[in-house]
């Protein structure tokens, strides 16, 4: 079987649900305990593409922040592409993802597939982000509307992703 390796680094604003979207990535498991991240944590997640190819994605779960220190700068070095997360209960944390996002490809002088995952579609009624500023953004990158907690979308996000490394 083929199998190719990304590095995917997970960037977004604290408390979004970075952690919480890995953990439903590699172990479909979610907590109600918050534990903030420390630094990176690197996990990873095989996906099948066909009968004979697969991508085994490692996830840099990168401490949430508004910007990139250096620090962060040295964990995103050698980024296949990102997955920016955004909390839909918290439309500034939309402008920080893609801030984030803007930031990365200017340190790597390049640009990166990314996909914006909007986290908490089961509190959809609760969001902030307007429809608006999603359409916006669509016209930039792909978002998908998803939940850590529930599983809806993660999955999907991940294989948007794999769709804009693997042409």
């Amino acid at each position: 079987m083929k199998s190719k390796s990304f590095k995917i680094c997970v960037l977004g604003e604290f408390a979004v649900g970075k952690t919480s979207t890995v953990a439903r990535c590699v172990r479909n498991t979610f907590s109600e305990v918050y534990l903030t991240t420390v630094g990176v944590k690197v996990d990873s997640r095989s996906l099948s593409l066909s009968a004979d190819q697969e991508v085994r994605l490692v996830l840099w779960d990168i401490a949430g922040s508004n910007t990139l220190d250096q620090v962060r700068t040295n964990y995103i070095l050698g980024a296949h592409a990102l997955l920016l997360v955004a909390d839909g209960t918290r439309e500034p944390t939309v402008a920080t993802a893609l801030g984030l996002r803007d930031q990365a490809q200017v340190i790597l002088e390049r640009d990166l597939p990314s996909v914006l995952m909007l986290n908490k579609a089961d509190l959809v009624g609760e969001w902030s982000v307007p429809l608006g500023r999603i359409r916006e953004v669509e016209h930039e990158l792909p978002i998908i509307s998803a939940s850590a907690k529930t599983g809806e979308g993660v999955e999907e996000a991940l294989r948007e992703l794999v769709k804009a490394l693997m042409p």
